[in-house]
């Protein structure tokens, strides 16, 4: 949609220097109607949805002299409404699980109601501001303060927050703002090698020897040359010792060159291995302590290219190319030192296009890194493709979809193979460059070297010493600047990595931890609440539940329930408010160790490959298989598992697709049931079964509950009529507490629910809430 500055609705206000505001096209002409002389737009709210949820197009303004709205749809002749500034009027905005909800009221009557997804947060809090500001001033006389809303430069949005000093855009954008990995990135990696560090040392010497032993041939040239073969020409015999000498020294030279490297590269190599092990042991267990809030905003495929290709990366450049680097940098030390030694002149022309060659290597390398972390995030994308369709083949088959998937992959391969070509390109014409300057670089020398032989200033054999020494200098440089290339990947690689170490879990460790010896099952919500980002998901929830009680969890979907089960597992901490168990705070209990406590059975078990037995016994790997056969009995596993051609050893294949849907629950069931837990978790845990089906899995589960505190979710209301208390949620409130017979009593929320899944019809108008949606505009009943 288009949007236009109208000339009428100038919103630039003398009193709050609000910069100029733009109107969606749609409404232009019905707004600019409505305005009266000198009335000004402040503020306005695109609403998307009705009273009912249904999308539909509505307009909320504050200008300096009322409120006005139009409920209907963006066409002329829609009715608008005006409410002038008056003691009273108050507008409150609640949020709550993906739809916003705007009120005007006047004392304790609602006038008004308007609903709209978050995505007009940020609008709607400008609009109460503006509000708030004008209903001020016209009641006190007093003009707001003036003020300016900075707009984020990057997504050219007004931010929640302010931008502070020096800040370049919003919280928003600066998580997603790219920042270039640094070399120094690679220092970091001390904190793996450190363990290894005298292996380190040790091979650090052997690389100083062997390369010291490399040096030795071309100095052995100098006597050769001017003591040997020049005196031979002149007409002198060959001195044989002395030619043995010489041939002996670099024999030697060169056995023990290669001794040294050998046990110095396999040496090296051993331990950047280890390094790299540590470093992704390291990572995934890191990555295992992370809370669901992490996981749920990346991709499979990309942590799994962290963990795999990018660890793999950084052992390559650990065991070949740091260490190649580190040889050619001794090389060109030393043989720099043996350069000026011999002839400081000649040392100095060899050297000339040495600071050239380095502001080449400095240009690039900003350059090669960033497109390097370029290619690493195409990649992920890559693999992401895989890591989605792989798993979900049954589905892309089933909806005949291979063409679409083949396409979504064509494109991520696409824009990888883009991303490469744009760094190859810069690649390309650094190398030969860098050659180019070697080359010329060579040239230099012979001329210079000749020039001083002609005046007697050196001899052949310094000529030629200097030649030999010269040609390894340059090789060696153009593979060090060859090693640019490699070092930016690492960097752009462990930039990555320390990513997923650098983050904090929302879920925390406790600092001083608390034990409990016994866990009696007591559980309490002390006005519990949680915000995910911006939007309000629960509220000011209180439940006690005693040892042994079970209660059941009940309400739409969207009302709260999966997240109240969250929080009491603690995927999620809460935001307001506490949780006890037993009187103490699970914040401050050992999260692996409270989690023990909690057995969790799913709407969609999750079984790893792997035996039947092995699944049932992931809670408890000590398990004997007495103890597994007894849980499957009690789960009413056991008889199907003995149909299968290896009983307990058989395969449940990737995800246990060899089993059927409530074939795998009776498993998750067993599994729950083996690790004896004080607290049960039922989330759906019959809701994608067949009658039958949920039949046997309710006798298991009879078995799972007994003595236990469970807490079960369900739709099918049915199955929680013999839980202790029902807990009706809406719009992450308790509305309704108690048994089904008194909830039926008291045919409120919960009653509708009941007769709306006996009449098998569409529940969507029963869940809505009475107190609002009976109300008209006026608040009128």
């Amino acid at each position: 949609m288009t949007d236009i500055t109208l000339s009428s609705i100038s919103s630039v206000n003398a009193l709050s220097g609000v910069a100029p505001l733009t109107l969606p096209s749609a409404w232009a002409a019905q707004v600019e109607s409505q305005l009266f002389a000198e009335e000004k737009v402040l503020a306005w709210l695109e609403t998307d949805l009705d009273t009912q949820l249904h999308f539909s197009s509505g307009l909320v303004i504050v200008t300096n002299r009322a409120l006005l709205a139009s409920p209907g749809a963006a066409q002329e002749g829609a009715a608008w409404r005006r409410w002038v500034f008056q003691p009273g009027l108050r507008l409150i905005h609640h949020d709550y699980s993906g739809v916003g909800s705007l009120e005007l009221v006047d004392a304790d009557l609602r006038l008004a109601c308007w609903r709209y997804t978050l995505g007009g947060d940020i609008a709607v809090a400008h609009l109460i501001e503006h509000f708030t500001e004008q209903l001020d001033y016209q009641l006190t006389g007093e003009p707001p303060q003036p003020s300016v809303d900075i707009v984020c430069p990057r997504c050219q949005r007004i931010p929640d927050a302010p931008l502070l000093p020096g800040e370049e855009a919003c919280v928003a954008c600066r998580r997603e703002i790219h920042v270039s990995p640094s070399t120094w990135t690679l220092f970091r990696l001390w904190r793996f090698a450190k363990p290894y560090q005298w292996r380190l040392l040790t091979g650090f010497l052997l690389t100083l020897g062997s390369t010291a032993a490399t040096l030795v041939p071309p100095y052995m040239t100098m006597p050769l040359m001017d003591n040997v073969l020049i005196p031979y020409q002149n007409g002198k015999p060959i001195d044989t010792a002395l030619v043995t000498f010489y041939l002996t020294g670099l024999l030697g030279a060169a056995f023990v060159a290669w001794g040294l490297g050998w046990t110095r590269t396999y040496m090296l190599a051993r331990v950047s291995e280890r390094i790299g092990a540590d470093l992704r042991t390291a990572t995934y267990e890191h990555l295992l302590k992370l809370s669901h809030a992490y996981f749920g905003g990346k991709r499979t495929g990309d942590l799994m290219a962290r963990i795999g290709s990018e660890t793999d990366r950084l052992n390559v450049f650990l065991s070949l190319h740091l260490l190649d680097f580190a040889t050619d940098v001794l090389m060109m030390v030393m043989t720099i030192i043996i350069l000026v030694s011999i002839d400081p002149w000649l040392a100095l022309v060899t050297l000339m296009p040495l600071p050239v060659i380095a502001w080449l290597i400095h240009l690039v390398r900003d350059r090669l890194r960033t497109g390097f972390e370029k290619v690493d995030r195409v990649w992920a994308e890559v693999t992401s493709v895989l890591a989605d369709t792989i798993p979900g083949i049954r589905v892309v088959k089933a909806f005949a979809q291979e063409k679409r998937e083949a396409a979504r992959f064509r494109a991520a391969n696409d824009r990888n193979l883009e991303v490469n070509d744009r760094v190859n390109k810069v690649w390309s014409v650094f190398t030969p460059t860098v050659t180019l300057l070697t080359e010329v670089g060579l040239l230099v020398v012979w001329v210079f070297g000749i020039w001083q032989v002609s005046k007697d200033q050196i001899t052949v054999g310094v000529l030629t010493a200097f030649l030999a020494y010269i040609s390894r200098f340059y090789l060696r440089l153009d593979s060090m600047s060859r090693i640019v290339s490699f070092t930016q990947k690492a960097a752009a690689g462990t930039k990555r990595i320390f990513e997923i170490l650098d983050h904090v879990s929302s879920v925390p460790e406790p600092v001083h931890p608390v034990h409990l010896p016994v866990v009696k099952g007591r559980i309490e919500l002390c006005g519990v609440g949680f915000r995910y980002g911006t939007r309000s998901v629960t509220r000011d929830i209180s439940i006690t539940i005693e040892p042994g009680e079970m209660i059941g969890l009940v309400g739409h979907s969207g009302s709260g329930k999966s997240t109240l089960v969250n929080l009491i597992c603690r995927f999620y901490d809460v935001t307001e408010g506490a949780i006890l168990l037993d009187g103490v705070d699970i914040r401050s209990l050992p999260v692996a160790e409270y989690r023990k406590h909690i057995g969790l059975v799913l709407q969609e078990p999750f079984l790893f490959f792997g035996t039947i037995a092995e699944n049932i016994a992931y809670g408890k790997l000590d398990a004997k298989r007495e103890e597994v056969v007894a849980a499957a009995r009690a789960a009413h596993a056991h008889e199907f598992i003995l149909r299968l051609p290896h009983g307990y050893d058989s395969l449940v294949g990737e995800r246990g697709q060899a089993l059927s849907g409530g074939e795998r629950q009776r498993i998750s069931i067993a599994r729950a049931l083996l690790i004896d837990p004080r607290i049960l978790i039922l989330d759906e845990a019959t809701s994608s079964v067949d009658t039958t089906t949920e039949k046997e899995i309710q006798r298991a589960l009879e078995n799972l509950v007994r003595g236990r505190t469970t807490i079960a979710i369900a739709h099918r209301l049915s199955t929680l009529r013999d839980a202790n208390r029902l807990i009706v949620l809406d719009r992450g409130s308790v509305i309704e507490t108690g048994n089904h017979a008194q909830l039926m009593a008291q045919e409120g929320h919960y009653y509708g629910l009941y007769q709306a899944q006996a009449r098998n019809v569409d529940t969507e108008d029963d869940l809505r809430r009475p107190d609002i949606d009976r109300k008209t505009e006026d608040g009128r009943e």
